[in-house]
């Protein structure tokens, strides 16, 4: 043992990887060891100590760049860095209970992307007709409503709230999305059209508006993205909304 003894022992008796003590010996943690005739590294009690040291610290999680500060402390500051390692453990503990329980959460569905009042509309939605597939169209129209337009999202959520307690309005959207359904080539599409444009006209407080969205540089952008939502799985929409802004445009109501 007078010797010292080699890395590889050095690894053994820390209870690290020789891969490890190297990347130490890189980032100035653990003074470079004598060597032997050889060339070989020849760990003594100091280095194997200071090694012990090194992991002990890493594996607590202190950052490798504060640890040979730490280390080469007074004792008060090496009190007081490690109180500070502390803290900002407790920060990142409380991060990764934080995103556990997102991913809990997210286990059960995209629920977690709503906030409570969202979930209370889309609950209510099956109560009144609407299919699982309406549900489903309709939760990812909101995560992406408030992903787009953030600020108007508790107004927007107001006028759907308002829609579902009107039970001719939400035959109507019912028979709308089913339209989706249809081929856009079938004639029904100009006649509900003409029929979902007079009944916005009739009461105008029936129609879902995101406030804001002309102001904004990309507003256009923001609106193709939500009016076109579904369009893949329901080829019927794009003709239909496109007949629906068609008239109410020509009533002097530009696109909601």
């Amino acid at each position: 043992m007078t010797d010292g003894i080699t890395i590889s022992q050095a690894a053994a008796f820390a209870g690290v990887t020789v891969k490890t003590i190297r990347h130490y010996h890189q980032n100035g943690l653990i003074g470079e060891p004598r060597r032997d005739t050889s060339g070989y590294r020849r760990y003594g009690a100091a280095e194997l100590l200071r090694l012990v040291q090194v992991r002990t610290l890493a594996g607590a999680g202190v950052p490798l760049a504060e640890i040979g500060t730490i280390l080469d402390a007074d004792p008060d500051r090496f009190a007081a860095a490690l109180l500070d390692v502390e803290e900002s453990l407790t920060t990142r503990i409380d991060e990764l209970i934080a995103r556990r329980e997102t991913l809990r959460q997210l286990a059960h569905g995209d629920r977690v992307l709503l906030p409570e009042r969202a979930l209370a509309l889309l609950d209510r939605m099956p109560g009144l007709g609407f299919t699982e597939d309406d549900v489903k169209t309709a939760r990812e129209g909101l995560i992406l409503v408030r992903a787009l337009m953030p600020e108007g999202f508790d107004d927007y959520l107001s006028q759907i709230e308002h829609g579902l307690d009107d039970p001719r309005h939400v035959a109507m959207i019912k028979l709308t999305w089913s339209a989706g359904n249809w081929s856009p080539d079938d004639p029904r599409i100009e006649e509900l059209a003409e029929e979902v444009a007079a009944h916005f006209l009739a009461d105008p407080s029936l129609l879902p508006t995101l406030a804001g969205l002309e102001n904004r540089d990309d507003g256009k952008t923001r609106y193709e993205l939500l009016t076109h939502h579904g369009e893949d799985q329901r080829p019927g929409w794009t003709r239909l909304t496109a007949l629906i802004e068609e008239k109410m445009r020509s009533a002097d109501i530009d696109n909601p």
